[in-house]
């Protein structure tokens, strides 16, 4: 598990360090994407509404200490402002910020921040070398552009929900917010490639993606089945919609899973179970006459894994090299030796929930490695200094906060989140 303190903003030795972003999003998607980009360097600084802040700071099953547990989860190494951007002060802050920023992202509803005068084009007037950054429910073009859209509706949208679950049951979601934090992914992924291309020109740019293409974008293997035969595949449950052997299977305590993704390992799993014969056998000599066979097939190995522990029947796949697994729960992955070793644990110290842990960086720089400096930010945590940074003096700080143009963060203490 790896630990951080302290309050720098930004990570000096990150790949990013140097990138500055403004964070107008908000829950998942957005912050998904900044938080990407902060564990890597960037100084990411997060503008939040004064009455609430983040929608997800609301969330207020399971709490830390009074701290939503999944706000600390996606908003660490940023810092926070609260600012009233209704405000005609409020938009002027703003703009001082843009003007010396590279990246701004938003995942509003397609027109809300024209509607504050705070769109693409009125803040490329203002630094015309910014990144702008929109992640929305279906994309800023097409017949749906104007709709709002969340997780779920992409999912049943996009048809994800019609692949997952079992044959015959009814649509089921992912078991995680697929499309939201893959297109958090996305969105961090286009602004890297426009930073790069605003390194060697100068010139910003407008990047966008939405929950609808971070769906679509899961169905690689399902859409290829479908424009090459014109059949709509439906759910298969744990099993793959190419490969059999490939799901999972109960044992004598447990579920594994099994991986005999090509013919090589099918050939090692019939050995193990003690059925080399099953590799010469018309039902299930290739892959295609497994996947014709494919009942026929976990029945046949269901009762032979029936007869030993899931752990006893690891060890066998290990020993003979066939990819194989257990089925954990949440806790169990999140503390398994690999997971640690991984560094996928981050511990961190919070002023009010104390001691935090959230998801590592799923990349690995050897260079310029993923850094954790400081947990999630209270609301208005940094306002003070942020507008401090961006000319302000102490006076016109305290005229601001007095007029309710912009919020500090309550001393640790005095209250909760």
């Amino acid at each position: 598990m790896q630990s951080s303190t302290g309050t720098s903003p930004g990570n000096a030795k990150g790949a990013l360090a140097g990138m500055r972003v403004i964070e107008l999003a908000q829950i998942m998607a957005g912050p998904t994407c900044g938080m990407m980009l902060a564990d890597m360097g960037a100084d990411v600084i997060k503008v939040e509404k004064i009455n609430g802040g983040d929608d997800s700071r609301q969330y207020r099953d399971p709490l830390i200490n009074g701290v939503s547990a999944p706000f600390l989860m996606l908003n660490r190494n940023k810092r926070a402002i609260a600012l009233d951007l209704k405000h005609p002060e409020g938009k002027k802050i703003l703009l001082r910020m843009i003007r010396d920023a590279d990246v701004v992202t938003e995942n509003f509803r397609k027109g809300t921040m024209d509607k504050l005068g705070l769109g693409y084009d009125a803040l490329r007037k203002e630094n015309p070398g910014l990144i702008y950054c929109a992640v929305s429910g279906y994309g800023l073009t097409g017949p749906y552009a104007d709709k709002g859209g969340f997780d779920l509706v992409a999912q049943g949208f996009s048809g994800l929900m019609a692949i997952t679950g079992e044959p015959g049951g009814p649509p089921l979601r992912t078991g995680n917010s697929v499309a939201d934090i893959n297109a958090g992914l996305l969105a961090a992924f286009g602004v890297l490639a426009a930073y790069q291309h605003k390194l060697r020109t100068g010139e910003g740019q407008m990047v966008e993606t939405s929950l609808l293409e971070a769906s679509l974008q899961q169905l690689y293997w399902h859409a290829a089945i479908y424009f090459g035969s014109g059949v709509s595949p439906g759910p298969t449950g744990s099993a793959h919609v190419l490969s059999a052997p490939y799901q999972a299977f109960p044992t004598a305590t447990e579920w594994i899973i099994i991986g005999g993704a090509n013919e090589k390992n099918w050939q090692r799993i019939a050995a193990a179970l003690g059925k080399p014969e099953w590799a010469e056998d018309p039902r299930f000599a290739r892959n295609r006459d497994r996947m014709n066979n494919r009942d026929e097939l976990v029945q046949c190995m269901s009762a032979i894994l029936q007869t030993r522990s899931a752990q006893e029947w690891l060890e066998i796949f290990d020993d003979a090299g066939v990819p194989a697994g257990p089925v954990h729960s949440v806790a169990q992955a999140l503390s398994h030796p690999q997971t640690l070793a991984r560094g996928m644990v981050v511990e961190q110290e919070h002023p009010v929930a104390g001691k935090v842990r959230t998801v590592g960086m799923p990349v690995k720089l050897s260079a310029t490695p993923a850094q954790y400096h400081r947990a999630a930010p209270q609301l208005g945590e940094d306002t003070v200094s942020i507008l401090g940074e961006f000319g302000y003096s102490a006076r016109e700080i305290g005229a601001l906060i007095e007029s309710g143009v912009v919020a500090v963060a309550t001393p640790p203490g005095e209250a909760a989140g």
